[in-house]
């Protein structure tokens, strides 16, 4: 086994601890353990076994976490901090203790990336892949670089003094910026300017030397080119430093007039939002980190991180993306779902033949959501689309489908969320254009996130009027739904479409939040305690003769009475399985409290982002799969929605499927009762991997179906499709 070597801060339990269940001793700090997930994801960058340039992508991937991280929840704990909230944590801490406790985490893991970062750029100059320094370059090869930063990004560069005639400059969020420190060759007096790098949509991160894979990075180009800024002057030192500003800016909804004007008015306050973290290069001179510290309002010793090698590692993900296959994974392509290409009116399929089970990315997205929208879209017998938008893709078809429906004159309505973090200006844009082409867009109910992935289609069948639905995990987006694992279902039930009326009637009116559903659970109504109850019955009908079992895939478990009554279930010795993605507050595996409860975190290629509750209940065996997490603003604050699953058939694909996973000895991280994670050694080389096993077992059934001219008669050929589904 390998240890994931993350301080948790886990205190050793006592049997006494047992008697109270809200004994802060038994819950892990959520912050420390989403840490502890990016330190899983950091060891595929260590792994050897893993292609170089996959490597790379895992550090640049913990990067881009790692400035998110500051951003929303050190953001948050400061603000507490700043109000002087002095309210514990259900483990036990302050926001302060939080904020120390995590920046010892966040120091080994920067400490980790830097030393990798060089091993792999090592490793990548055996393949002709070289990160260099302007001065490994040759004469003209400098004289080409500067050249090209004249014509091309010099014109961009606006140099900021900083003196007692010019403020200290306005820094933007995530900027990466060098302080230059300048003398004229007549003075004695030294001058500070900030320049801030234009990196962007046009000008990478990296730029080439000559036609080879041979980089420097921007910010060494503009450093040895500084007298095109400051002609005539002595530049006396010249240091990179990047800032990361709090993106918790949210405002009160309900003194709002117009949610859209204030979340665009959200969008501004977080340009100038107060600054969380100051990264800054080992060199730079005391008095200069001190002045940027002082000025960006942080404390010196606390707020400012050094950072080895390169500040803005995320920048990394240029470098992946060169086309060199032998040094990444072999691409993957999904299948279409051999139901979705079974016959060409994706309505009749789902009528006649049931429910459909898609599982992304090992099953394409766009042959199949896509596909339901784009049918409904054109399709004469469609009357309404109603949907839920949370994020989508820039070049989204989800869009576009929904445009061409409206200009085919059905009934269009969208739910979108602008309070989408970090999607909120991309989803104003769409907002607008989607009214723009007639379409009835609404913003959810206030004081809520919609954060449920819904599409809801009413047609005019033969016999009358029908709904279509598709309820996903995962948001309608194309470009996610090929690197993240998400599960979703297209079906026709009855039940379920009168379901989905019901819970657009509120959405689109925030009328009556107290609906009666017969089969999906929604959120913040009535899914916390269906899940509590459910939990419950669990342990009521365990017996030795028959144990009880509970499986629960989710990104995190964070809710404190979630976990409370899991505790419970593992007292009373229900099985308890559960794939947690990141945050996990419960302890498994305490002799007398959680001994028959087991923890994995699934790190691969693609993002465990599928959400599946399976409770036993005697053999009953509920599925369902839905948007939520079992945290406490998912269950409480958000609009979200679990289905169940009523078709044996996906029943038993969905067992299959938490069971590879459960039983993989490749890529899984079991948690330790003080909350680290021992990565599962594989006992063979036949080891499963449960993404591995996902792609073969999608490419085998494809196969199988679309090879039916084998058989005869069409009665074989129908039965090979089924065996094969």
């Amino acid at each position: 086994m390998i240890k994931a070597a993350v301080v948790t801060g886990a205190p050793d339990i006592l049997p006494e601890d047992f008697a109270d269940l809200n004994n802060p001793r038994l819950y892990l700090n959520r912050e420390l353990t989403w840490l502890n997930f990016n330190r899983r994801v950091l060891h595929e960058a260590e792994n050897e076994e893993t292609l170089l340039l996959e490597r790379l992508k895992f550090v640049a991937i913990v990067c881009s976490n790692m400035d998110e991280f500051f951003m929303k929840r050190m953001g948050g704990l400061k603000q507490q901090v700043g109000a002087g909230v002095m309210e514990l944590s259900i483990d036990g801490r302050t926001p302060l203790e939080q904020i120390r406790e995590c920046h010892n985490v966040i120091r080994e893991i920067d400490h980790v990336k830097s030393e990798l970062y060089e091993r792999l750029i090592e490793g990548l100059a055996q393949f002709g892949i070289q990160m260099l320094s302007p001065s490994e370059l040759t004469e003209t090869e400098l004289q080409d670089l500067r050249s090209y930063y004249f014509d091309n990004i010099f014109p961009l560069v606006t140099p900021q003094g900083i003196d007692p005639a010019h403020p200290f400059p306005f820094i933007s969020n995530l900027s990466l910026n060098l302080l230059v420190a300048l003398r004229h060759p007549r003075s004695q007096d030294v001058s500070l300017a900030r320049v801030k790098v234009p990196v962007g949509p046009d000008v990478p991160r990296f730029l080439k030397v000559g036609d080879t894979f041979r980089f420097v990075k921007i910010e060494d180009v503009m450093a040895q080119n500084l007298d095109l800024l400051f002609p005539k002057m002595e530049v006396l030192s010249c240091e990179t430093f990047r800032v990361t500003r709090n993106a918790v800016t949210e405002l009160d909804e309900d003194q709002a007039d117009d949610l859209l004007s204030m979340i665009e008015t959200e969008l501004r306050y977080r340009k100038f939002a107060s600054v969380v973290r100051l990264q800054v290069e080992p060199h730079m001179l005391p008095n200069h980190r001190g002045m940027l510290a002082a000025e960006l309002g942080l404390d010196e010793n606390l707020d400012v991180f050094e950072v080895e090698g390169m500040i803005g590692k995320s920048g990394l993900m240029e470098i992946w993306g060169l086309d060199i296959p032998e040094l990444k994974d072999p691409p993957h392509h999904p299948i279409d779902h051999p139901r979705t290409q079974y016959t060409t009116n994706i309505f009749h399929n789902i009528r006649r033949n049931g429910d459909i089970l898609l599982v992304h990315p090992y099953e394409s997205f766009s042959t199949s959501v896509e596909k339901f929208l784009e049918q409904a879209s054109e399709d004469p017998k469609v009357r309404a689309i109603k949907m839920t938008l949370y994020r989508t893709a820039k070049r989204s078809k989800v869009i576009s489908n929904l445009i061409n429906a409206a200009r085919n004159g059905k009934q269009v309505a969208v739910v979108v969320e602008l309070k989408a973090r970090f999607d909120e200006a991309a989803n104003i844009r769409w907002a607008s254009q989607l009214e723009e082409a007639g379409i009835h867009v609404t913003y959810g109910v206030v004081g809520l996130k919609t954060h449920t992935k819904v599409v809801l289609v009413v047609r005019r069948d033969y016999d009358g009027i029908r709904r279509y639905a598709h309820i996903g995990t995962g948001n309608y987006n194309s470009v996610t739904a090929r690197i993240y694992t998400d599960f979703g279902m297209l079906t026709c039930d009855d039940a379920i479409g009168e379901d989905l009326t019901e819970l657009f009637n509120y959405l689109t009116t925030g009328y009556t939040p107290s609906r009666n559903y017969k089969r999906v659970v929604v959120a913040p109504g009535d899914m916390k305690s269906h899940l509590i109850n459910l939990i419950q019955r669990e342990i009521k009908m365990h017996t030795p003769e028959q144990p009880g079992l509970i499986r629960i895939k989710m990104n995190a478990l964070e809710d404190p009475d979630i976990t409370r009554h899991l505790y419970r279930a593992g007292q009373a010795g229900v099985r308890v399985d559960l794939i947690v993605r990141d945050t996990c507050r419960l302890r498994p595996s305490i002799k007398g409290l959680s001994e028959s409860i087991r923890v994995i975190s699934i790190i691969g290629r693609f993002l465990e982002h599928s959400r599946v509750i399976h409770f036993q209940l005697g053999g009953e065996n509920l599925y369902f799969i839905g948007s939520a997490d079992c945290m406490k603003r998912n269950l409480e604050s958000r609009v979200e929605v679990f289905t169940p699953i009523a078709d044996l058939r996906l029943k038993k694909e969905l067992d299959r499927i938490l069971t590879w996973q459960l039983q993989a000895e490749v890529g899984v991280w079991e948690m330790q009762s003080d909350g680290s994670y021992l990565k599962r050694e594989p006992s063979s080389d036949q080891a499963v991997h449960s993404q591995k096993t996902m792609i073969e077992v999608a490419r085998k059934r494809a196969l199988a179906v679309t090879r039916p001219k084998r058989l005869k008669s069409k009665g074989k050929t129908r039965r090979a499709f089924w065996s094969a589904y």
